[in-house]
């Protein structure tokens, strides 16, 4: 990383020093619908003017649509393959253990916070969820004064070597709220305005959780009431002069039978009933859930995309034919194909990648998965159907090419090189 006054220099992109605050908003699970059914309230102002004069656009995310993956291309500006992230959860070969990917030793760049924290800039990170937080910070100085990081969900226990601040609850006034709650992320923006007032940092980003999209679709009265209060937040940013740009880590869609009970291909019940030559049941083909993450309860480990590791010598061609033939399946790459085309890293994927359809969910087996949880109909994300998301600013973007294919990770390059 090269830097000068004007410019930070990442990963192979060029990001202008921006003028003002530029607070960078990844709402979990915020499908195209949830903004434009909030403004047609009339109690959304905000959204409204952005979707009026601002920047409207729709952006792809990286597949598979899941947060951690996603959050990691946003704030390094890179997909999977440049990062390292590829999934909330992986199957090491190396170590022969199931892992979840939320420490920093499974990160292969710098993030943009570090980046222009080392140029000389402040910055802070404030995320629903705590598993984020400690690849989102990594290689910052807590004790510097000019770095935040913290949780909602771990405020009351930040301190200033730490996190940058002490008892981060008290700093914001709230308490602590339930990690399964749309109070967790009002927190986040209850804690950005309070930070803009006092230190002004150069850049900003705010995780929300997808606790609410989860449970309601667009256009729904509890979504819509999560929307306006996100509404009121950004409003007193855009009051305070900041740049503010919003995009989503994957959409979500309903992946559930007209009973209201989820609609699941419990792949590894399945494939341990074929014949794989004498070897049923024993481990021969795997299938591992890479939505898994410490927080499954609203939506039972079961998304859109699931990977399935082989024992050698199996026929890999003919599992992945059969998988393929099974209703509700998408797709079924091998390795190779499969991460050419999603931009994953091969050595943290299975031997085979399979995508459901658009209301399907892929389990492992039945009997692995607690669903007490679930007390409204699953939805879910993690394949193609989740892509699509929107990418907003609350300023015109003059330079931004109509025709470009913009991502999610795009939208720090948007905000620091293209806000009019």
């Amino acid at each position: 990383m090269a830097s000068d006054a004007r410019t930070v220099e990442l990963n192979g992109r060029s990001y202008q020093w921006p003028e003002q605050p530029v607070v960078v908003v990844c709402i979990d699970g915020s499908e195209p619908g949830y903004v434009e059914a909030a403004v047609e309230t009339g109690k959304a102002p905000f959204f409204e003017r952005i979707l009026a004069e601002g920047t409207n656009r729709l952006a792809d995310c990286v597949i598979p649509s899941f947060t951690n993956p996603n959050n990691m291309s946003i704030v390094t500006g890179t997909p999977p393959n440049v990062h390292g992230i590829a999934a909330n959860f992986f199957h090491d070969r190396d170590s022969g253990e199931d892992v979840m990917t939320n420490t920093p030793k499974f990160l292969w760049v710098d993030t943009i916070f570090k980046a222009f924290f080392d140029a000389g800039g402040k910055v802070a990170i404030v995320t629903a969820k705590d598993k984020l937080t400690s690849m989102l910070g990594h290689g910052l100085d807590f004790s510097s004064g000019r770095a935040i990081g913290f949780s909602s969900e771990k405020s009351d226990k930040t301190t200033m070597a730490n996190n940058g601040i002490d008892r981060a609850d008290q700093f914001v006034g709230l308490p602590v709220p339930e990690v399964y709650s749309a109070d967790l992320s009002a927190f986040i923006f209850a804690a950005g305005v309070k930070l803009v007032e006092r230190d002004r940092p150069d850049l900003m980003y705010l995780s929300t959780t997808d606790y609410i999209q989860h449970k309601y679709a667009p256009g729904t009265p509890v979504a819509n009431d999560f929307y306006i209060m996100m509404d009121g937040y950004l409003s007193q940013l855009d009051d305070m002069g900041c740049v503010i740009a919003l995009t989503a880590d994957h959409g979500m869609n309903a992946k559930h039978n007209d009973a209201g009970d989820p609609d699941a291909i419990y792949l590894q019940d399945i494939i341990d009933e074929w014949d794989l030559g004498g070897q049923n049941g024993d481990g021969t083909a795997r299938v591992v859930l890479t939505i898994t993450d410490p927080y499954v309860v609203h939506h039972g480990a079961l998304g859109s995309f699931c990977t399935v590791y082989l024992s050698d010598g199996t026929d890999e061609d003919a599992i992945a034919e059969k998988i393929r033939g099974l209703d509700g399946v998408l797709a079924v790459y091998n390795r190779a194909d499969g991460c050419a085309e999603f931009e994953l890293p091969e050595e943290r994927m299975g031997d085979l990648i399979v995508i459901s359809e658009k209301h399907k969910v892929l389990g492992s087996s039945a009997a692995s998965h607690d669903l007490s949880g679930l007390n409204e109909p699953l939805r879910s994300h993690g394949g193609l159907t989740e892509q699509k998301v929107p990418l907003l600013m609350n300023k015109p973007s003059p330079g931004l090419d109509d025709d470009r294919r913009l991502r999610n990770f795009d939208i720090f390059d948007v905000a620091l090189n293209f806000a009019g």
